[in-house]
């Protein structure tokens, strides 16, 4: 796989002053404050790899680089503002042992020092978590023909690159109510087709398996948890687990698919006990036949009043707390992750204690939905925060640029990074990459492509997401009553929620830190995350924006980083004491700056 990195750039050093209201003394060691005393140097571009997309504390991290470093360079490896190893440059392949730290994101830079000057040649993050469900990172893969090894091992590399630890398999099962389908002499098929008539290997879905485990992945298969095809009757399927749109079960709850494809979907009760037990068997030879690690859990949202064949009305949410349960029971060492349509039943599904992170497909204005606005993805973290005692994590399916997708064509890059800068500085990350990026809920839908611009941009935002975990999605407390204004009139400031014209603000509070986020949509069209016809213009990058802002308590420093700058690397940022306030400028702001406020 070609590796695409980016332009790199310097980081800032400090000198001191012993004037109170003058410049409060730092350099990068001691970090207290300071000015800015250098510009941007770029430096030669190369390209960063590891071996995994996530480790085990402890465990041995193998790095690759592509590119010409200059001699005397150095690697530096970083969490958050402490530097925790360093060493020489001295090849294009070496090797670091993780600290034994559970859960924590690092920040590998290599860089070069001259003349109160670091010169940033590459940047790449490290997540050292023993268990992917604290921070999710969540890929697919959609399509199983025929591939060659060549194939698959280019498609994860790229995954892995961005860190993705976590593989959801879309569309591969031959039958929603028996995945495996029909078996030849009690071996499962080698080909079948899928629910679009596709062609299904079984090798196919094997090598993925392989791989993404090679990486450190999981792989998660995908199912409804309540889908039966036209002929589930004569593999077992009784018509009494139905669900029915009247009380009288004369008519069947279905979702309708194309003309072409093997069947409509057929509903059934999710919380009928036989069903279960069921589709239990079906898993189990799945996992017989797969080395998945888990089951993604599907559902079709809010399908009003529906009934059993009883004529008793159905609590679909209840159901769906109930499946969760039976699936965890039968096989309680594998993962769980269900997907909440438009939030429908999300309270039942964090509450039953046994899924991995919470994931909430959002949708635009279509049929209704209320969750088309950037405000809306705080309004699910806060509820998913609520609904789990703060214990789960979010994911977002959230497709992107829905209606320009109608037609082949390219995402529309501001669109795309915006929406993963809000969402990642809510806390939250995205389901979007795979062998390529979501733009329709029907995953195998590519007729958008991205450009080489956003693969790599969407490299820094990953590599951002991973190495600052800690502060963006560890706990702490989000809020919007962030003091800070614009020192120089570049922007004009306002606190959450988003609005058009402005730069956006929002916080996170931690124990001896604060989080203030800056999100420019200073020249956005819209105040809606999906951009559906790819119009979102590209912000203009501000160079040395000043701002003032007002701590709560007496603060120690500040950091800047950006996955817009730097390829994310940590920046100490000069302040001066002005009354009840503090002045500093950044070295820039495109989409999206975060600033760390340490206090004493």
């Amino acid at each position: 796989m070609k590796k695409i990195f980016y332009l790199a750039c310097c980081f800032m050093l400090f000198s001191s002053c012993k004037d109170d209201n003058a410049t409060i003394g730092v350099n990068p060691s001691d970090h207290s404050g300071g000015d800015v005393a250098t510009s941007v140097i770029a430096g030669t571009e190369i390209g960063l790899q590891t071996d995994k997309a996530c480790y085990a504390p402890g465990e041995s991290v193998t790095f690759t680089a592509d590119g010409q470093v200059p001699a005397g360079a150095k690697i530096r490896y970083r969490q958050l503002g402490e530097v925790v190893a360093e060493q020489d440059y001295t090849g294009n392949s070496w090797s670091w042992t993780l600290p034994e730290k559970d859960f924590t994101g690092y920040m590998v830079e290599i860089y070069s020092s001259s003349n109160d000057t670091e010169t940033i040649y590459g940047t790449i993050a490290v997540d050292a978590s023993s268990d992917w469900k604290r921070f999710p990172r969540y890929g697919f893969v959609a399509d199983f023909g025929q591939k060659s090894d060549e194939t698959i091992r280019e498609e994860m590399d790229y995954l892995n690159r961005c860190h993705i630890n976590g593989v959801q398999f879309q569309d591969w099962h031959n039958k929603h109510h028996w995945p495996l389908g029909s078996t030849l002499d009690g071996q499962i098929l080698d080909m079948y087709k899928d629910i679009a008539n596709r062609d299904v290997y079984t090798e196919t879905i094997r090598k993925y398996i392989d791989v993404q485990h090679a990486y450190g992945m999981q792989s998660i298969f995908y199912n409804l948890c309540f889908g039966a095809l036209s002929d589930a009757r004569e593999d077992g399927v009784s018509d009494a687990w139905g669900l029915y749109k009247d009380y009288a079960a004369k008519t069947r709850d279905f979702h309708d698919l194309p003309d072409g494809w093997k069947s409509d979907i057929y509903l059934v009760d999710p919380g009928n006990l036989a069903w279960q037990k069921y589709l239990v068997e079906r898993n189990t030879e799945v996992y017989s036949q797969f080395d998945f690690d888990g089951y993604q859990i599907d559902q079709l949202g809010d399908r009003g009043t529906v009934f059993n064949v009883y004529g008793k009305e159905v609590d679909l949410p209840g159901g769906y707390a109930s499946f969760i349960k039976a699936m965890k029971t039968a096989h309680p060492d594998k993962r769980l992750v269900m997907n909440a349509v438009s939030r429908y039943g999300s309270k039942n599904i964090a509450q039953t204690g046994a899924v991995d992170f919470l994931y909430n497909e959002v949708w635009g204005k279509d049929a209704d939905r209320t969750e088309a606005k950037f405000s809306h993805l705080k309004q699910i973290i806060d509820e998913n925060a609520e609904y789990s005692n703060n214990q789960l994590n979010t994911v977002f399916a959230a497709y992107m640029n829905y209606r320009l997708a109608d037609n082949k064509g390219e995402f529309n890059t501001p669109g795309v990074l915006l929406t993963d800068a809000v969402m990642f500085a809510l806390g939250g990350s995205h389901l979007e990459l795979g062998p390529h990026m979501l733009c329709k809920e029907y995953f195998p839908n590519n007729n958008l492509s991205m450009s080489e611009e956003l693969k790599s941009e969407i490299i820094h935002y990953y590599d951002f997401l991973t190495a600052y975990q800690n502060v963006l999605r560890d706990g702490g407390t989000l809020h919007t009553s962030v003091d800070i204004t614009s020192a120089d009139g570049k922007f004009a400031v306002s606190q959450w929620p988003p609005q058009k014209e402005t730069l956006c603000t929002i916080g996170r509070s931690l124990q001896d830190k604060d989080i203030i986020h800056l999100l420019n949509f200073s020249q956005a069209d819209s105040d809606e995350w999906r951009d559906d016809d790819g119009t979102m213009p590209e912000p203009a990058l501000v160079q040395n924006p000043q701002f003032s802002f007002r701590p709560t308590r007496a603060v120690k420093g500040i950091w800047m980083a950006s996955p817009d700058f730097a390829g994310g690397a940590l920046c100490p940022i000069g302040f001066k004491v002005n009354g009840d306030y503090l002045d500093f400028t950044l070295p820039s702001l495109k989409y999206w700056d975060m600033l760390i406020i340490e206090y004493k």
